[in-house]
């Protein structure tokens, strides 16, 4: 493992990202609600002492989800391209596809041919930069969902410029998007996400609750609130301490980091100051808790690439193998990646295969490929899921230098236990003021994130009859398993 020390930081923001790392500390101190709760259940003696152990067994009852948000909107018109040459039999020919996106346009040649299990009639490629997914693809260990965005309710072309049904609000907005992404409720606004519904559930399966199931490596998000388990945010290099607590017990930082030790420990006058201490002691123990875990168990062989995406899934493979040591058999991580809103700059010196687009693709690409690679020297590749969300996709018509917001996109999912080598979902006919766009190439979603999440929740654990409290909507969709996963 890396010997790259936790980040030390003053004591709000520490309080803010590990405060809430023990399952039921539901709040910030904000309302005495709120501080009483913590000072009641927020306690490190909530589970046993685990005395770490390097190279722990995981068991086979372990599981992880993995939310890989590409934050900005991945263009994946240019993820998934078609490969036709214009015959009637594959409408989505690349002579449209090239028309439409004109200064975008992958060339054909390098393109990475894939034959989905399940044909729709036309032919498909992949960008030239996802080389480690074109790979996993073609194993069996990766599946694209088509076309996948938020919904209110299925809708057509015609619904939607009647408006005869409900639409998300603030469509093609990045940050309302985001979140509807996250919590998958856009006409119901919910203080929780989708992810933290569903560790409400599955809680139960972990033997310990001295560190949340659901850890966040890219700060704090809406996807992992649940009202039971709360996200706890550390960095790629560890849990965050308090400034200090480090240092010489000598120095001047480890005298102070020693006096604030001692009063929190102290008596305290007030309810405030009784939760805010007990918050403060439970932090600092939680944060030392995983340190001392993560130090003890044991190396990765597994080389990652040393990029955002890179460090952070080595961040979350690091959190696997200590599952053990922690009491988790199941375990939800946030990962991101920003940079892909590309109205300008997509391409570098008018080559889209080497541009911005390009490498953050090639980023993933390889993060996730080291990743699953980690999976199966661990030994849970088919216990560990990693999936990819964004706010939205892209205009199929270039506006000359990238793209602009859109709505439907297409992602992809990577794991042992994914029915690979097949394309899910219903691609979009691929034309400006086709069927399915409603201008400039936003196309409207034909699988919800209801779907989605819906198919990922049930593999995780979620049992049928309690799909509607991870997804409220679910009902109104036809497929509350989209079948990609085994």
């Amino acid at each position: 493992m890396s010997k790259k020390s936790a980040p030390e930081v003053s004591r709000r923001e520490f309080l803010g990202n590990a405060c809430c790392a023990a399952v039921g500390a539901t709040g910030l101190l904000s309302t005495l609600g709120s501080l009483r709760l913590m000072g009641a259940a927020a306690s490190p003696n909530n589970g046993p002492q685990l005395p770490p152990v390097a190279g722990a067994p995981i068991g086979s009852d372990y599981k992880a989800l993995v939310c890989l948000f590409l934050n900005g909107g991945n263009d994946a018109n240019n993820l998934i391209i078609p490969m036709g040459t214009g015959l009637v039999t594959d409408g989505a020919s690349y002579a449209a596809y090239a028309a439409a996106r004109s200064n975008l346009a992958i060339p054909r040649a390098s393109l990475l041919p894939i034959t989905p299990k399940t044909s729709d009639g036309r032919t498909w490629g992949l960008h030239p930069a996802v080389d480690e997914l074109h790979a996993l693809f073609n194993s069996g260990k990766a599946a694209l969902i088509a076309n996948a965005g938020t919904l209110v309710y299925p809708t057509s072309k015609s619904q939607y410029n009647a408006k005869s049904v409900p639409l998300p609000p603030q469509l093609f907005s990045h940050s309302d998007q985001q979140v509807q992404w996250q919590h998958s409720v856009p006409d119901k606004p919910t203080s929780t996400g989708w992810g933290g519904r569903v560790a409400d559930l599955v809680n139960a399966f972990n033997t310990s609750e001295q560190i949340s199931m659901s850890i966040s490596i890219a700060g704090k998000n809406t996807f992992q609130v649940g009202a039971q388990v709360t996200q706890y945010a550390i960095s790629t290099s560890g849990a965050p301490t308090l400034t200090g607590s480090t240092s010489s017990a000598t120095s001047v930082d480890g005298i102070r980091f020693k006096a604030q030790k001692d009063l929190f420990a102290a008596q305290q006058s007030s309810l405030f100051e009784t939760a805010f201490a007990s918050a403060s002691t439970d932090a600092i123990a939680s944060s030392d808790l995983l340190n001392t875990v993560l130090s003890a168990s044991g190396t990765l062989a597994t080389v990652f690439p040393s990029t955002s995406a890179g460090n952070q899934l080595k961040m979350a493979a690091r959190l696997i193998a200590a599952s053990p040591n922690l009491g988790l058999k199941r375990q939800i991580f946030f990962v991101q990646l920003g940079g892909w809103d590309l109205h300008a700059g997509q391409l570098v010196n008018t080559d889209p295969t080497s541009g911005t687009h390009a490498g953050l693709l090639s980023q993933i690409s390889e993060a996730v490929n080291a990743f699953y690679k980690a999976t199966i020297e661990l030994g849970v590749s088919n216990q560990v899921t990693t999936f990819t969300a964004s706010d939205f996709g892209r205009t199929f018509r270039s506006n000359g230098d990238g793209s602009d917001h859109g709505w439907g996109s297409h992602h992809f999912v990577v794991g042992g236990a994914v029915r690979g080598t097949e394309l899910y979902g219903k691609m979009p006919t691929l034309a400006i003021n086709g069927p399915d766009d409603t201008g400039q190439g936003r196309w409207i979603p034909t699988t919800s994130v209801d779907e989605y999440a819906s198919t990922l929740a049930t593999w995780f654990g979620v049992s049928a009859s309690d799909l509607h409290t991870v997804l409220p909507n679910i009902g109104r969709f036809a497929k509350p398993n989209l079948g990609f996963m085994g």
